[in-house]
């Protein structure tokens, strides 16, 4: 408990201070837009990179844990496409649908890496970015998909839609990333400071970002999407990847990380790209705040049964 805690409360205290500096010293839109930009464009990208590169993906289960990762991720956008018409009655439109989707299947790589980190040290940060590798990628081509059909009030083309996908920067830093460490591409030292560099700021200020956009009068009152989301992302989808993990045959520490990883609140640069695409960014904002409080609750229980397991 104590070890996930640690790890989402600076998540928490850096969206409450975005939320806060947006009402007092940068009240203006154009500051966080310029801010967003930066974060989706730039820091992200290279964060992505830099982790990649990094990763030793030799000593790990690859196909047990990225399988397990990335099949929950399939089916859970399959369910989430399945309750559209449900969440339409309710009053949950294109914009709040992605929303819940996003909720839904992201993940909050930062608090990940920390948790799986703290409790099995360079072993667990092997085996999370193995589960990096095989969903990020993948949830950003779902993600940029729904946003591309739903967010907007004229009904795109496939056509559009895969540049769309193609133009995502998210995706294009994943496949460079994993290229450079499967080809085991020499970078310069100059390259590894500019980047961790970057990588470090990227996870603050796109916090930040997030809780300048936070409205808080949702997180007394959640709304219908905002608690499906909750609901999918932090109980169901754990649930989901700890019995495909075990019908993979994993056990352990690779048991445990693929919990952690599945049970994280959703990321924050799910928010940016909200944001860019036209999606409704304050309810996200709100599910990404409601899903990081909880899960100081909920990812210790979900990792504790995993344990039994």
């Amino acid at each position: 408990m104590a070890v996930v805690v640690a790890a989402l409360l600076p998540v928490f205290l850096l969206i409450v201070l975005g939320f806060i500096l947006k009402r007092t010293l940068m009240r203006l839109e154009t500051q966080w837009h310029g801010l967003e930009r930066l974060t989706y464009y730039v820091l992200f990208p290279v964060l992505l990179i830099q982790t990649l590169v990094k990763a030793d993906l030799s000593k790990v289960p690859v196909a047990g844990v990225g399988g397990a990762l990335m099949l929950s991720a399939l089916l859970m956008s399959v369910l989430c496409l399945a309750l559209r018409p449900l969440l339409a009655r309710g009053a949950v439109d294109g914009p709040a649908f992605t929303s819940v989707f996003q909720g839904a299947i992201r993940w909050q790589t930062y608090v990940a890496l920390a948790v799986s980190g703290s409790l099995f040290g360079d072993a667990g940060l092997a085996l999370a970015s193995v589960a990096m590798v095989a969903i990020i990628p993948l949830v950003n081509v779902f993600s940029v998909s729904v946003l591309a059909q739903y967010a907007s009030s004229e009904k795109q083309s496939a056509g559009s839609i895969a540049m769309t996908v193609v133009r995502n920067p998210l995706i294009w830093a994943c496949a460079i990333g994993l290229l450079i460490n499967v080809t085991h591409l020499p970078l310069p030292k100059l390259w590894h400071d500019v980047a961790d560099a970057l990588g470090r700021s990227s996870l603050a200020i796109g916090l930040l970002v997030t809780g300048a956009g936070l409205h808080l009068e949702g997180l007394f009152r959640p709304s219908l999407a905002s608690s499906v989301a909750v609901f999918l992302k932090l109980v169901l989808m754990p649930v989901i990847a700890v019995a495909l993990a075990l019908w993979f045959g994993l056990s352990g520490s690779n048991l445990a990380i693929v919990t952690a990883c599945a049970a994280v609140p959703a990321s924050s640069s799910a928010y940016v790209l909200a944001r860019q695409m036209g999606g409704d960014a304050p309810l996200l904002a709100q599910i990404i705040t409601l899903q990081t409080i909880l899960a100081a609750i909920t990812m210790p229980i979900a990792i504790a049964i995993a344990a039994m397991c």
